[in-house]
């Protein structure tokens, strides 16, 4: 695991600011850079989830 992203409750909507939207700097949870590559991740709301591949550029 590189890092949980824990929003709390979201109202639907679009979120484009990195106050509000799940934002993700590239960073594990102790700070370092992660390193280029394919992740997936997991998005957990209510009753669904997905998990989805990312990739991350440097």
């Amino acid at each position: 695991m590189i890092r949980v992203l824990a929003l709390g409750p979201q109202a639907a909507g679009m979120y484009q600011s990195r106050s509000r939207a799940a934002y993700d700097d590239g960073r594990n949870k102790i700070g370092e850079p992660v390193a280029s590559g394919v992740y997936f991740y997991t998005l957990t709301a209510g009753d669904f989830t997905a998990t989805r591949k990312l990739s991350f550029r440097k």
